[in-house]
Protein backbone atom coordinates (compact mmCIF):
# COMPACT_ATOMS: atom_id res chain seq x y z
CA UNK A 1 0.00 0.00 0.00
CA UNK A 2 1.50 3.22 -1.22
CA UNK A 3 0.46 6.77 -1.29
CA UNK A 4 -2.40 8.16 1.27
CA UNK A 5 -4.74 11.05 1.60
CA UNK A 6 -6.60 12.43 4.52
CA UNK A 7 -10.13 13.07 3.47
CA UNK A 8 -12.38 11.77 6.61
CA UNK A 9 -10.16 12.68 9.18
CA UNK A 10 -12.31 14.11 12.76
CA UNK A 11 -13.13 11.66 15.63
CA UNK A 12 -15.45 13.35 17.82
CA UNK A 13 -15.32 11.91 21.38
CA UNK A 14 -18.30 12.75 24.05
CA UNK A 15 -18.35 12.21 27.65
CA UNK A 16 -22.13 11.48 28.63
CA UNK A 17 -20.88 12.05 32.06
CA UNK A 18 -19.28 15.48 31.80
CA UNK A 19 -20.71 16.52 29.05
CA UNK A 20 -17.08 17.36 27.45
CA UNK A 21 -17.08 16.93 23.53
CA UNK A 22 -13.46 16.96 22.20
CA UNK A 23 -12.46 16.57 18.40
CA UNK A 24 -9.46 15.35 17.25
CA UNK A 25 -7.66 14.70 13.83
CA UNK A 26 -7.42 11.22 13.09
CA UNK A 27 -3.74 10.05 13.27
CA UNK A 28 -1.99 8.52 10.54
CA UNK A 29 -3.32 4.91 11.29
CA UNK A 30 -6.59 6.00 12.52
CA UNK A 31 -6.68 7.62 8.70
CA UNK A 32 -6.40 4.18 7.29
CA UNK A 33 -8.93 2.20 8.89
CA UNK A 34 -12.72 2.66 8.74
CA UNK A 35 -15.86 1.06 9.81
CA UNK A 36 -15.93 -2.27 11.03
CA UNK A 37 -11.84 -1.96 11.74
CA UNK A 38 -12.12 1.45 13.31
CA UNK A 39 -14.34 -0.17 15.55
CA UNK A 40 -12.67 -3.55 16.07
CA UNK A 41 -9.34 -0.78 16.62
CA UNK A 42 -11.33 0.80 19.15
CA UNK A 43 -12.22 -1.88 21.29
CA UNK A 44 -8.84 -3.67 21.38
CA UNK A 45 -6.92 -0.23 21.99
CA UNK A 46 -9.21 1.32 24.55
CA UNK A 47 -11.75 -1.34 26.04
CA UNK A 48 -11.11 -4.12 28.83
CA UNK A 49 -12.52 -7.21 26.64
CA UNK A 50 -13.76 -8.53 30.14
CA UNK A 51 -15.93 -5.17 30.93
CA UNK A 52 -19.81 -5.02 31.05
CA UNK A 53 -21.43 -3.88 27.98
CA UNK A 54 -23.86 -1.03 29.12
CA UNK A 55 -21.14 -0.14 32.07
CA UNK A 56 -18.43 3.15 31.74
CA UNK A 57 -15.93 0.95 30.38
CA UNK A 58 -17.76 -0.14 27.08
CA UNK A 59 -18.07 2.31 24.26
CA UNK A 60 -20.53 3.19 21.64
CA UNK A 61 -19.33 3.95 18.09
CA UNK A 62 -20.41 5.14 15.03
CA UNK A 63 -17.55 4.91 12.09
CA UNK A 64 -18.07 5.65 8.86
CA UNK A 65 -16.28 3.40 5.89
CA UNK A 66 -13.61 4.72 3.74
CA UNK A 67 -15.41 5.10 0.64
CA UNK A 68 -18.19 6.74 2.90
CA UNK A 69 -17.50 10.57 1.37
CA UNK A 70 -17.65 9.21 -2.38
CA UNK A 71 -20.59 9.02 -4.85
CA UNK A 72 -20.17 5.45 -5.26
CA UNK A 73 -23.53 3.18 -4.71
CA UNK A 74 -24.63 2.31 -1.42
CA UNK A 75 -21.65 4.65 0.24
CA UNK A 76 -24.18 6.12 2.18
CA UNK A 77 -24.06 2.95 4.77
CA UNK A 78 -22.73 3.76 8.72
CA UNK A 79 -21.58 1.35 11.14
CA UNK A 80 -22.11 1.31 14.92
CA UNK A 81 -20.23 -0.82 17.32
CA UNK A 82 -19.05 -1.58 20.66
CA UNK A 83 -18.80 -4.71 23.08
CA UNK A 84 -22.36 -6.91 22.46
CA UNK A 85 -24.33 -6.97 25.45
CA UNK A 86 -25.86 -10.39 23.46
CA UNK A 87 -22.50 -11.85 22.38
CA UNK A 88 -19.97 -10.44 24.85
CA UNK A 89 -17.53 -9.86 22.54
CA UNK A 90 -16.90 -7.51 19.42
CA UNK A 91 -19.75 -6.62 18.03
CA UNK A 92 -20.47 -3.97 14.03
CA UNK A 93 -24.21 -3.25 12.78
CA UNK A 94 -24.44 -1.26 9.57
CA UNK A 95 -27.29 0.75 8.29
CA UNK A 96 -28.55 2.70 5.42
CA UNK A 97 -30.85 5.31 5.93
CA UNK A 98 -29.38 9.57 5.32
CA UNK A 99 -27.54 10.56 8.10
CA UNK A 100 -24.51 8.19 7.10
CA UNK A 101 -23.81 10.39 3.59
CA UNK A 102 -24.09 13.46 6.02
CA UNK A 103 -21.88 12.73 8.54
CA UNK A 104 -19.36 11.76 5.84
CA UNK A 105 -19.83 15.04 4.34
CA UNK A 106 -18.44 16.81 7.68
CA UNK A 107 -15.70 14.87 7.37
CA UNK A 108 -16.48 12.52 10.39
CA UNK A 109 -14.66 9.74 10.50
CA UNK A 110 -16.26 8.91 13.87
CA UNK A 111 -18.58 9.66 16.60
CA UNK A 112 -17.36 7.76 20.16
CA UNK A 113 -19.75 8.13 22.98
CA UNK A 114 -17.61 7.45 26.62
CA UNK A 115 -18.49 6.74 29.62
CA UNK A 116 -22.11 6.68 31.15
CA UNK A 117 -24.54 9.43 32.54
CA UNK A 118 -24.68 9.94 36.58
CA UNK A 119 -28.34 9.74 36.33
CA UNK A 120 -31.14 8.69 34.04
CA UNK A 121 -31.65 11.93 31.51
CA UNK A 122 -32.45 11.78 27.53
CA UNK A 123 -30.16 13.27 25.40
CA UNK A 124 -29.80 14.11 21.99
CA UNK A 125 -26.30 14.86 20.05
CA UNK A 126 -26.72 17.68 17.35
CA UNK A 127 -24.15 17.53 14.80
CA UNK A 128 -23.49 20.15 12.20
CA UNK A 129 -20.70 22.13 10.38
CA UNK A 130 -21.58 25.37 13.46
CA UNK A 131 -20.42 22.56 15.90
CA UNK A 132 -21.46 20.03 18.38
CA UNK A 133 -23.53 19.86 21.65
CA UNK A 134 -25.13 17.18 23.97
CA UNK A 135 -29.05 18.69 24.17
CA UNK A 136 -31.54 17.08 27.14
CA UNK A 137 -34.77 16.65 25.03
CA UNK A 138 -36.91 15.16 27.88
CA UNK A 139 -39.60 14.82 25.98
CA UNK A 140 -38.63 12.50 23.88
CA UNK A 141 -38.00 9.87 26.76
CA UNK A 142 -39.53 6.37 25.81
CA UNK A 143 -41.52 7.74 23.04
CA UNK A 144 -41.73 5.07 19.54
CA UNK A 145 -39.12 5.57 16.82
CA UNK A 146 -41.54 7.16 14.63
CA UNK A 147 -42.78 9.57 17.07
CA UNK A 148 -39.08 10.89 17.98
CA UNK A 149 -38.22 11.28 14.15
CA UNK A 150 -41.10 13.38 13.65
CA UNK A 151 -40.55 15.22 16.99
CA UNK A 152 -36.61 15.76 15.95
CA UNK A 153 -37.63 17.18 12.64
CA UNK A 154 -40.43 19.53 14.29
CA UNK A 155 -37.37 20.95 16.31
CA UNK A 156 -34.07 20.75 14.00
CA UNK A 157 -35.64 20.89 10.80
CA UNK A 158 -36.39 19.07 7.37
CA UNK A 159 -33.86 16.43 5.92
CA UNK A 160 -31.76 15.83 8.70
CA UNK A 161 -30.05 12.90 9.20
CA UNK A 162 -31.44 11.27 12.01
CA UNK A 163 -30.56 8.21 14.49
CA UNK A 164 -32.08 7.04 17.54
CA UNK A 165 -33.22 4.15 19.72
CA UNK A 166 -36.89 3.46 20.79
CA UNK A 167 -38.36 2.47 24.28
CA UNK A 168 -36.58 -1.50 24.52
CA UNK A 169 -33.15 0.65 24.08
CA UNK A 170 -33.78 3.53 26.95
CA UNK A 171 -35.33 0.05 28.92
CA UNK A 172 -30.96 -1.31 27.97
CA UNK A 173 -33.13 -4.30 26.72
CA UNK A 174 -30.24 -6.83 25.17
CA UNK A 175 -32.18 -6.99 21.66
CA UNK A 176 -32.39 -3.35 20.93
CA UNK A 177 -31.47 -1.35 18.02
CA UNK A 178 -30.64 1.86 16.49
CA UNK A 179 -32.59 3.11 14.11
CA UNK A 180 -31.61 5.72 11.07
CA UNK A 181 -34.51 7.62 9.04
CA UNK A 182 -34.92 8.40 5.57
CA UNK A 183 -35.81 11.82 4.45
CA UNK A 184 -39.19 10.71 2.84
CA UNK A 185 -40.21 9.99 6.34
CA UNK A 186 -41.45 6.72 5.13
CA UNK A 187 -38.26 4.00 5.31
CA UNK A 188 -36.66 2.87 8.60
CA UNK A 189 -33.38 1.28 8.50
CA UNK A 190 -31.50 -0.21 11.05
CA UNK A 191 -28.41 -1.24 12.58
CA UNK A 192 -30.58 -4.14 14.47
CA UNK A 193 -27.87 -6.97 15.63
CA UNK A 194 -25.84 -7.45 18.54
CA UNK A 195 -28.00 -5.26 21.17
CA UNK A 196 -26.57 -1.82 20.29
CA UNK A 197 -29.63 0.12 21.10
CA UNK A 198 -28.83 -0.98 24.99
CA UNK A 199 -25.51 0.49 24.74
CA UNK A 200 -26.71 3.75 23.25
CA UNK A 201 -29.55 3.57 25.90
CA UNK A 202 -26.76 2.89 28.67
CA UNK A 203 -24.99 5.97 27.57
CA UNK A 204 -28.21 8.23 28.21
CA UNK A 205 -28.07 8.97 24.15
CA UNK A 206 -31.70 9.02 22.78
CA UNK A 207 -30.87 9.98 19.08
CA UNK A 208 -28.23 12.05 17.28
CA UNK A 209 -29.14 14.52 14.77
CA UNK A 210 -26.93 15.46 11.54
CA UNK A 211 -27.33 19.09 9.80
CA UNK A 212 -24.57 19.43 6.85
CA UNK A 213 -26.00 22.22 5.51
CA UNK A 214 -22.78 24.32 4.42
CA UNK A 215 -20.92 21.28 4.15
CA UNK A 216 -18.17 21.21 1.26
CA UNK A 217 -17.37 18.59 -0.93
CA UNK A 218 -15.14 16.22 -0.32
CA UNK A 219 -11.40 15.94 -2.11
CA UNK A 220 -10.72 13.19 -3.91
CA UNK A 221 -6.85 11.92 -5.10
CA UNK A 222 -8.38 11.33 -8.35
CA UNK A 223 -11.69 13.05 -9.10
CA UNK A 224 -12.19 11.79 -12.55
CA UNK A 225 -11.09 8.25 -12.10
CA UNK A 226 -13.72 7.85 -9.15
CA UNK A 227 -16.35 9.14 -11.15
CA UNK A 228 -15.51 6.78 -14.00
CA UNK A 229 -14.84 3.94 -11.53
CA UNK A 230 -18.16 4.94 -9.67
CA UNK A 231 -20.07 4.80 -12.71
CA UNK A 232 -18.57 0.97 -14.13
CA UNK A 233 -19.47 -0.10 -10.77
CA UNK A 234 -23.28 1.30 -11.07
CA UNK A 235 -23.47 -0.55 -14.67
CA UNK A 236 -21.62 -3.74 -13.68
CA UNK A 237 -24.82 -3.79 -10.91
CA UNK A 238 -27.33 -3.48 -13.56
CA UNK A 239 -26.34 -5.50 -15.86
CA UNK A 240 -25.92 -8.21 -13.13
CA UNK A 241 -29.12 -10.67 -12.39
CA UNK A 242 -28.91 -10.92 -8.92
CA UNK A 243 -28.89 -7.16 -8.53
CA UNK A 244 -32.39 -6.82 -11.26
CA UNK A 245 -33.84 -9.02 -8.81
CA UNK A 246 -33.75 -7.35 -5.70
CA UNK A 247 -34.73 -3.87 -7.28
CA UNK A 248 -37.37 -5.79 -8.35
CA UNK A 249 -38.11 -7.86 -5.24
CA UNK A 250 -36.16 -6.58 -2.53
CA UNK A 251 -34.73 -9.55 0.03
CA UNK A 252 -37.95 -12.12 -1.05
CA UNK A 253 -35.79 -12.74 -4.03
CA UNK A 254 -34.41 -15.76 -1.79
CA UNK A 255 -37.88 -16.69 -0.51
CA UNK A 256 -38.63 -19.37 -2.97
CA UNK A 257 -35.38 -21.27 -2.59
CA UNK A 258 -34.64 -20.92 0.68
CA UNK A 259 -38.33 -22.57 1.35
CA UNK A 260 -37.58 -25.56 -1.25
CA UNK A 261 -34.44 -26.34 -0.18
CA UNK A 262 -35.39 -26.56 3.60
CA UNK A 263 -33.50 -23.95 5.38
CA UNK A 264 -36.37 -21.73 6.51
CA UNK A 265 -36.97 -21.41 10.31
CA UNK A 266 -40.33 -22.52 11.11
CA UNK A 267 -42.03 -23.38 14.18
CA UNK A 268 -38.95 -22.35 16.60
CA UNK A 269 -36.45 -23.95 14.20
CA UNK A 270 -38.27 -27.38 14.39
CA UNK A 271 -39.04 -27.38 10.57
CA UNK A 272 -37.38 -26.43 7.35
CA UNK A 273 -40.29 -25.23 5.55
CA UNK A 274 -43.33 -23.53 5.40
CA UNK A 275 -46.46 -24.23 2.89
CA UNK A 276 -47.80 -20.89 3.38
CA UNK A 277 -44.37 -19.05 2.57
CA UNK A 278 -45.26 -20.26 -1.08
CA UNK A 279 -47.20 -16.96 -1.20
CA UNK A 280 -44.45 -14.54 -0.14
CA UNK A 281 -41.92 -15.28 -3.14
CA UNK A 282 -40.68 -12.20 -4.69
CA UNK A 283 -43.01 -12.15 -7.84
CA UNK A 284 -46.24 -12.60 -5.56
CA UNK A 285 -44.82 -9.83 -3.10
CA UNK A 286 -45.02 -7.49 -5.83
CA UNK A 287 -47.73 -8.59 -7.56
CA UNK A 288 -49.80 -7.78 -4.05
CA UNK A 289 -48.07 -4.32 -3.73
CA UNK A 290 -48.99 -3.29 -7.54
CA UNK A 291 -52.58 -4.61 -6.76
CA UNK A 292 -52.72 -2.59 -3.54
CA UNK A 293 -51.30 0.52 -5.28
CA UNK A 294 -51.23 3.88 -2.62
CA UNK A 295 -48.16 4.28 -1.06
CA UNK A 296 -47.12 0.82 -1.51
CA UNK A 297 -44.06 0.55 -3.75
CA UNK A 298 -40.72 -1.63 -4.51
CA UNK A 299 -37.22 -0.95 -6.47
CA UNK A 300 -36.68 1.68 -3.25
CA UNK A 301 -32.81 2.55 -2.06
CA UNK A 302 -32.06 3.00 1.65
CA UNK A 303 -29.39 5.02 1.34
CA UNK A 304 -28.92 8.12 -1.35
CA UNK A 305 -27.26 7.10 -4.22
CA UNK A 306 -27.88 3.30 -4.37
CA UNK A 307 -28.61 1.57 -7.76
CA UNK A 308 -29.85 -1.60 -5.89
CA UNK A 309 -32.63 -0.12 -4.53
CA UNK A 310 -33.60 -3.31 -2.71
CA UNK A 311 -36.46 -1.60 -0.19
CA UNK A 312 -39.66 -1.40 -0.51
CA UNK A 313 -42.94 0.12 1.28
CA UNK A 314 -45.47 -2.93 2.19
CA UNK A 315 -49.18 -1.71 2.25
CA UNK A 316 -52.63 -2.48 3.10
CA UNK A 317 -55.13 -3.23 0.75
CA UNK A 318 -56.71 0.18 1.02
CA UNK A 319 -53.13 1.81 -0.08
CA UNK A 320 -51.94 2.79 3.46
CA UNK A 321 -48.83 1.73 4.63
CA UNK A 322 -48.02 -1.07 6.95
CA UNK A 323 -44.40 -1.23 7.49
CA UNK A 324 -41.34 0.04 4.85
CA UNK A 325 -39.13 -2.19 4.28
CA UNK A 326 -40.38 -5.55 4.61
CA UNK A 327 -37.39 -7.70 3.83
CA UNK A 328 -36.67 -11.77 3.90
CA UNK A 329 -35.44 -12.05 7.97
CA UNK A 330 -38.29 -10.06 9.47
CA UNK A 331 -40.54 -12.56 7.50
CA UNK A 332 -38.97 -15.93 8.23
CA UNK A 333 -38.29 -14.73 12.23
CA UNK A 334 -41.65 -13.13 12.60
CA UNK A 335 -43.37 -15.17 10.08
CA UNK A 336 -42.81 -19.07 9.14
CA UNK A 337 -40.69 -19.31 12.37
CA UNK A 338 -44.21 -18.55 14.45
CA UNK A 339 -46.45 -20.01 11.98
CA UNK A 340 -48.12 -16.96 10.77
CA UNK A 341 -49.18 -17.07 7.76
CA UNK A 342 -50.58 -14.08 6.46
CA UNK A 343 -48.34 -11.33 5.15
CA UNK A 344 -50.04 -8.00 6.40
CA UNK A 345 -49.91 -9.60 10.14
CA UNK A 346 -45.97 -9.72 9.67
CA UNK A 347 -46.09 -6.61 8.32
CA UNK A 348 -47.63 -5.47 11.63
CA UNK A 349 -45.15 -7.37 13.64
CA UNK A 350 -42.20 -6.01 11.92
CA UNK A 351 -43.64 -2.31 11.94
CA UNK A 352 -44.11 -2.97 16.14
CA UNK A 353 -40.30 -3.86 16.16
CA UNK A 354 -39.24 -1.02 14.40
CA UNK A 355 -41.36 1.20 16.61
CA UNK A 356 -40.20 -0.05 20.48
CA UNK A 357 -36.62 -0.18 18.79
CA UNK A 358 -36.18 -4.18 18.50
CA UNK A 359 -34.44 -6.35 15.85
CA UNK A 360 -36.48 -8.35 14.25
CA UNK A 361 -34.96 -11.46 14.02
CA UNK A 362 -33.55 -11.67 18.10
CA UNK A 363 -37.16 -10.72 18.64
CA UNK A 364 -38.75 -13.11 16.35
CA UNK A 365 -36.65 -16.06 18.00
CA UNK A 366 -37.29 -14.87 21.53
CA UNK A 367 -41.14 -15.06 20.37
CA UNK A 368 -40.91 -18.20 18.97
CA UNK A 369 -39.47 -19.74 22.46
CA UNK A 370 -42.34 -18.00 24.01
CA UNK A 371 -44.87 -19.78 22.01
CA UNK A 372 -43.05 -22.93 22.37
CA UNK A 373 -43.12 -22.09 26.23
CA UNK A 374 -46.93 -21.63 25.77
CA UNK A 375 -47.31 -17.96 26.23
CA UNK A 376 -49.51 -17.97 22.92
CA UNK A 377 -49.85 -20.53 20.42
CA UNK A 378 -48.03 -21.38 17.22
CA UNK A 379 -49.73 -18.91 14.74
CA UNK A 380 -51.61 -16.27 16.72
CA UNK A 381 -50.50 -12.86 15.70
CA UNK A 382 -52.48 -11.06 17.91
CA UNK A 383 -50.75 -13.11 20.71
CA UNK A 384 -47.55 -12.16 19.17
CA UNK A 385 -47.99 -8.68 18.35
CA UNK A 386 -49.18 -7.98 21.96
CA UNK A 387 -45.83 -9.81 23.20
CA UNK A 388 -44.06 -7.01 21.32
CA UNK A 389 -46.15 -4.13 22.43
CA UNK A 390 -45.35 -5.47 26.29
CA UNK A 391 -41.88 -4.94 25.01
CA UNK A 392 -42.63 -1.46 24.17
CA UNK A 393 -43.98 -0.82 27.75
CA UNK A 394 -41.40 -2.89 30.09
CA UNK A 395 -43.46 -5.31 31.45
CA UNK A 396 -41.73 -8.36 33.29
CA UNK A 397 -42.97 -10.50 30.03
CA UNK A 398 -41.47 -7.82 27.76
CA UNK A 399 -38.19 -7.73 29.36
CA UNK A 400 -37.80 -11.23 29.29
CA UNK A 401 -37.97 -11.21 25.34
CA UNK A 402 -36.90 -7.76 24.94
CA UNK A 403 -33.65 -9.57 26.37
CA UNK A 404 -33.41 -11.70 23.53
CA UNK A 405 -33.45 -15.51 22.70
CA UNK A 406 -30.73 -16.98 24.56
CA UNK A 407 -31.99 -15.21 27.96
CA UNK A 408 -36.11 -16.32 27.03
CA UNK A 409 -34.73 -19.61 26.50
CA UNK A 410 -33.57 -19.78 30.09
CA UNK A 411 -36.85 -18.13 31.74
CA UNK A 412 -39.09 -20.28 30.23
CA UNK A 413 -36.98 -23.54 30.45
CA UNK A 414 -36.66 -24.06 26.61
CA UNK A 415 -33.82 -26.14 25.57
CA UNK A 416 -34.48 -25.43 21.28
CA UNK A 417 -33.13 -21.94 21.69
CA UNK A 418 -31.71 -21.12 18.31
CA UNK A 419 -28.51 -18.55 19.24
CA UNK A 420 -24.59 -18.85 18.85
CA UNK A 421 -22.76 -17.16 21.42
CA UNK A 422 -25.50 -15.53 22.87
CA UNK A 423 -27.37 -14.27 19.90
CA UNK A 424 -30.17 -15.16 17.72
CA UNK A 425 -29.77 -17.23 14.42
CA UNK A 426 -31.25 -15.74 11.61
CA UNK A 427 -33.53 -16.76 8.28
CA UNK A 428 -31.09 -19.99 7.59
CA UNK A 429 -31.03 -23.02 9.65
CA UNK A 430 -27.86 -24.48 9.57
CA UNK A 431 -28.98 -27.81 9.69
CA UNK A 432 -29.58 -27.61 5.96
CA UNK A 433 -26.98 -24.81 5.34
CA UNK A 434 -24.25 -26.42 7.04
CA UNK A 435 -22.31 -23.41 5.87
CA UNK A 436 -23.80 -20.66 7.70
CA UNK A 437 -23.65 -22.99 11.09
CA UNK A 438 -19.79 -22.32 10.25
CA UNK A 439 -20.24 -18.82 10.06
CA UNK A 440 -22.74 -18.84 13.57
CA UNK A 441 -20.07 -20.86 15.34
CA UNK A 442 -16.54 -19.20 14.01
CA UNK A 443 -17.50 -15.34 13.14
CA UNK A 444 -16.64 -12.64 15.87
CA UNK A 445 -20.18 -11.44 15.49
CA UNK A 446 -21.61 -14.51 16.68
CA UNK A 447 -25.14 -16.21 14.55
CA UNK A 448 -24.63 -13.17 12.14
CA UNK A 449 -25.47 -13.68 8.33
CA UNK A 450 -23.75 -10.85 7.19
CA UNK A 451 -20.65 -11.73 8.70
CA UNK A 452 -20.79 -14.52 6.17
CA UNK A 453 -23.43 -15.50 4.28
CA UNK A 454 -22.90 -18.82 2.56
CA UNK A 455 -26.63 -19.22 0.87
CA UNK A 456 -25.13 -17.45 -2.34
CA UNK A 457 -22.83 -21.21 -2.40
CA UNK A 458 -25.96 -23.42 -2.47
CA UNK A 459 -26.71 -23.45 -5.89
CA UNK A 460 -22.88 -24.75 -6.16
CA UNK A 461 -21.85 -26.86 -3.44
CA UNK A 462 -24.40 -28.62 -1.65
CA UNK A 463 -25.86 -26.90 1.15
CA UNK A 464 -26.63 -30.22 3.09
CA UNK A 465 -23.26 -31.79 2.76
CA UNK A 466 -19.98 -31.14 4.94
CA UNK A 467 -17.42 -30.93 2.00
CA UNK A 468 -16.16 -27.02 1.49
CA UNK A 469 -18.17 -25.67 4.31
CA UNK A 470 -15.37 -24.24 6.45
CA UNK A 471 -13.41 -23.12 3.73
CA UNK A 472 -16.37 -21.15 2.11
CA UNK A 473 -17.27 -19.16 5.50
CA UNK A 474 -13.82 -18.49 5.64
CA UNK A 475 -13.74 -16.51 2.35
CA UNK A 476 -16.93 -14.92 2.83
CA UNK A 477 -16.23 -13.64 5.95
CA UNK A 478 -13.12 -12.05 5.16
CA UNK A 479 -14.44 -10.44 2.28
CA UNK A 480 -17.90 -9.00 4.84
CA UNK A 481 -15.36 -7.63 6.89
CA UNK A 482 -13.91 -5.68 4.14
CA UNK A 483 -17.40 -4.58 2.69
CA UNK A 484 -17.89 -3.61 6.18
CA UNK A 485 -14.84 -1.42 6.36
CA UNK A 486 -14.89 0.26 3.20
CA UNK A 487 -18.52 1.14 3.91
CA UNK A 488 -20.31 -0.33 1.01
CA UNK A 489 -23.66 -2.79 1.16
CA UNK A 490 -23.05 -6.35 0.91
CA UNK A 491 -24.91 -6.34 -2.20
CA UNK A 492 -22.60 -4.66 -4.28
CA UNK A 493 -20.43 -8.09 -4.31
CA UNK A 494 -21.10 -9.05 -7.83
CA UNK A 495 -19.43 -5.68 -9.00
CA UNK A 496 -16.63 -6.89 -7.53
CA UNK A 497 -16.54 -10.70 -8.21
CA UNK A 498 -16.36 -10.26 -11.58
CA UNK A 499 -14.46 -7.12 -11.62
CA UNK A 500 -11.98 -7.42 -9.04
CA UNK A 501 -10.00 -4.20 -10.67
CA UNK A 502 -12.89 -2.09 -9.57
CA UNK A 503 -12.16 -2.45 -6.13
CA UNK A 504 -8.41 -1.46 -6.26
CA UNK A 505 -10.06 1.63 -8.23
CA UNK A 506 -11.75 2.91 -6.02
CA UNK A 507 -8.72 2.69 -3.17
CA UNK A 508 -6.85 4.62 -5.91
CA UNK A 509 -8.84 7.32 -6.85
CA UNK A 510 -10.56 8.18 -3.16
CA UNK A 511 -7.96 7.58 -1.19
CA UNK A 512 -4.21 7.73 -3.13
CA UNK A 513 -3.78 3.90 -2.03
CA UNK A 514 -2.13 2.27 -4.90
CA UNK A 515 -3.02 -1.77 -3.45
CA UNK A 516 -2.59 -4.57 -4.99
CA UNK A 517 -6.37 -6.92 -4.87
CA UNK A 518 -4.43 -9.33 -2.45
CA UNK A 519 -3.44 -6.80 -0.21
CA UNK A 520 -7.47 -6.04 -0.07
CA UNK A 521 -7.92 -9.31 0.67
CA UNK A 522 -5.18 -9.37 3.56
CA UNK A 523 -7.13 -6.03 5.23
CA UNK A 524 -10.08 -8.43 5.41
CA UNK A 525 -7.92 -11.58 7.09
CA UNK A 526 -6.07 -8.52 9.45
CA UNK A 527 -9.28 -7.38 10.46
CA UNK A 528 -10.86 -10.86 11.57
CA UNK A 529 -7.93 -11.34 13.74
CA UNK A 530 -8.16 -8.15 15.71
CA UNK A 531 -11.64 -8.92 16.58
CA UNK A 532 -11.22 -12.66 17.45
CA UNK A 533 -7.92 -11.52 19.84
CA UNK A 534 -10.54 -9.31 21.49
CA UNK A 535 -13.04 -11.99 21.83
CA UNK A 536 -10.75 -14.43 23.04
CA UNK A 537 -9.64 -12.27 25.73
CA UNK A 538 -13.19 -11.62 26.51
CA UNK A 539 -13.90 -15.48 27.03
CA UNK A 540 -16.32 -15.70 23.84
CA UNK A 541 -14.00 -17.70 21.04
CA UNK A 542 -15.86 -20.62 18.95
CA UNK A 543 -13.35 -22.37 21.45
CA UNK A 544 -16.54 -21.84 24.39
CA UNK A 545 -19.04 -20.94 22.20
CA UNK A 546 -20.20 -24.47 20.36
CA UNK A 547 -23.58 -24.68 18.48
CA UNK A 548 -26.74 -25.57 20.47
CA UNK A 549 -26.81 -29.62 20.98
CA UNK A 550 -30.02 -29.78 19.81
CA UNK A 551 -28.90 -28.81 16.29
CA UNK A 552 -26.54 -31.85 16.12
CA UNK A 553 -29.28 -34.07 17.46
CA UNK A 554 -32.45 -33.54 16.30
CA UNK A 555 -32.50 -34.02 12.93
CA UNK A 556 -34.45 -30.94 10.70
CA UNK A 557 -37.82 -31.74 8.14
CA UNK A 558 -37.70 -32.14 5.16
CA UNK A 559 -34.28 -32.79 4.62
CA UNK A 560 -34.10 -35.09 7.97
CA UNK A 561 -30.38 -33.71 8.27
CA UNK A 562 -28.37 -32.40 11.50
CA UNK A 563 -25.40 -30.08 12.07
CA UNK A 564 -22.68 -32.70 11.44
CA UNK A 565 -19.69 -30.60 10.97
CA UNK A 566 -17.41 -31.09 13.74
CA UNK A 567 -15.87 -28.40 16.25
CA UNK A 568 -12.11 -29.29 15.74
CA UNK A 569 -13.27 -28.42 12.06
CA UNK A 570 -14.30 -25.10 13.01
CA UNK A 571 -11.98 -24.06 15.33
CA UNK A 572 -9.47 -24.82 12.46
CA UNK A 573 -10.78 -22.11 10.13
CA UNK A 574 -8.09 -19.65 11.33
CA UNK A 575 -5.54 -21.71 9.48
CA UNK A 576 -7.54 -22.30 6.18
CA UNK A 577 -6.12 -20.75 3.57
CA UNK A 578 -7.48 -16.71 1.97
CA UNK A 579 -7.67 -17.03 -1.52
CA UNK A 580 -6.33 -13.92 -2.71
CA UNK A 581 -7.19 -14.41 -6.09
CA UNK A 582 -11.00 -14.15 -6.05
CA UNK A 583 -13.70 -11.59 -3.99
Amino acid sequence: MRGGLAILNRIIRVNVRTYEIVEKKASEEEVRIGGRHFIAHLLSSEVPPTCEPLGRHNKLVVSMGLFADTGVSTAGQLSIGGKSPLTGGVKESNSGGYAGRRIARLGIKAIIFEDLPDKEETRVLVVSKKGIELVDMPQLRFKPVSETFDLLRSKFGENKGLICIGPAGEMKMHGAGVACASDDKIQVRYAGRGGLGAVMGSKGVKAIVVDDYGALPAKHHDAALLRETSKKIAAALKEDPKSKNRKLYGTLDIMDMANSIGILPTRNFSKGSFEPAKEWTGPKFVETVSQRGGVGASGKPCAPGCTIQCSNVFPYADGTRIVASIQYESIALLGSNLEIPNLDDIGELNNLCNEVGVDTIETGAALGIAMEAGVCSFGDAEGAKQMIREIGRGTPLGRILGNGAAFAGQAFGIRRVPAAKGQAMPGYDPRALKGNGVTYVTSNMGADHTSGNCFETARTNNPLGRENQVYNSRQIQVRAAILDTIGLCLFIRPAFVRYPKLLTDLFRAALGWDMEFAEVRKLGERILDIERMFNERAGVSEKFKPLPEYMREEPLPPNNTVFDITEEEMQAIWDVPVNYEVF
